[in-house]
């Protein structure tokens, strides 16, 4: 074989893509897998730090148990099925007032954002409710709703209401002005504006006034059950908290981080299955 041949077949063997074997991970694959490993590297340091830090005795091990004595606690739980139960009933109330606060205002957040006068109209009333803390409403959804779910439902969805509220307030006036003057140009009625153009590129906003709810509702919903509820992670917490099991109270609240994060999680996917065109810089 010539020189000049050799110098074909090696840029034509240069030029042909590198397929990965089956044992092979790909570019994205060998990303995810690293951003993976970054991200449980903190976790895992500061689990070793605080079991060796118990095994130590460099602290009371009651007041604080050992990531070990956690994890057996946890185990017990969930064998008994009393986690899942507890976890259950939070999860349901969370549901409910996310459902109903998304019903609600994101309606309300697009025509407020669409429309100054019905901005006007509820402006007012709606900033005077919203600064009051949803742990305020607990004397009065327990005056109106009684003991139980409807007054935890309450009040978890006061506070993923204006969550939501707001972010879809600012999805609308963040859409590009070009857009519904094009629409109207076409022929395109208010409802059509509003269902075809406005909604879907405020979406993104929706999703992270979501995303921000459902952190707020966890933190409401717990409260709420301490008060007001018979079941549920917060009320689980504070049972074990009279009886002094600081490892069981540790396990609540390690459920209600993981559900929460799991929940973020699933709602990142969603978007990005829902939302393509919304892409992400990454540098």
């Amino acid at each position: 074989m010539s020189s000049r041949q050799r110098v074909g077949t090696d840029l034509v063997q240069a030029e042909r893509p590198v397929r990965s074997g089956a044992g092979e991970a790909g570019p994205a694959e060998r990303r995810n897998q690293g951003r993976l490993i970054r991200l449980l590297v903190l976790p895992t340091l500061l689990l070793m730090a605080w079991q060796v830090a118990a095994e130590l005795r460099l602290y009371n091990p009651i007041l604080l148990p050992p990531p070990s004595r956690i994890f057996q606690s946890a185990i017990t739980l969930i064998g008994s099925g009393e986690l899942f139960r507890h976890f259950a009933d939070s999860l349901k109330r969370i549901a409910m007032a996310n459902l109903i606060a998304m019903s609600a205002a994101i309606p309300m957040g697009i025509f407020m954002g669409r429309y100054r006068m019905f901005e006007d109209l509820m402006d007012g009333i709606l900033n005077i409710l919203r600064p009051i803390p949803p742990l305020a409403w607990i004397p009065l959804a327990i005056l109106w709703f009684g003991l139980g779910e409807k007054s935890v439902v309450f009040i978890t969805l006061i506070a993923a209401f204006f969550a939501i509220l707001i972010n879809t307030i600012a999805g609308v006036r963040a859409v590009d002005k070009s857009l519904p003057r094009a629409a109207l140009s076409l022929g395109a009625s208010q409802s059509d504006l509003i269902k075809d153009v406005i909604f879907p590129a405020a979406l993104p906003h929706i999703f992270t006034g979501i995303r921000i709810a459902l952190g707020v509702s966890w933190m409401s919903i717990v409260a709420a059950e301490l008060i007001a509820s018979s079941s549920g992670l917060g009320y689980m917490i504070n049972y074990y908290r009279e009886v002094l099991r600081s490892d069981l109270i540790m396990v609540g609240m390690c459920s209600i981080g993981i559900i929460g994060f799991s929940m973020d999680r699933g709602l990142l996917w969603l978007e990005k299955k829902l939302l393509p065109w919304r892409v992400r810089l990454e540098v």
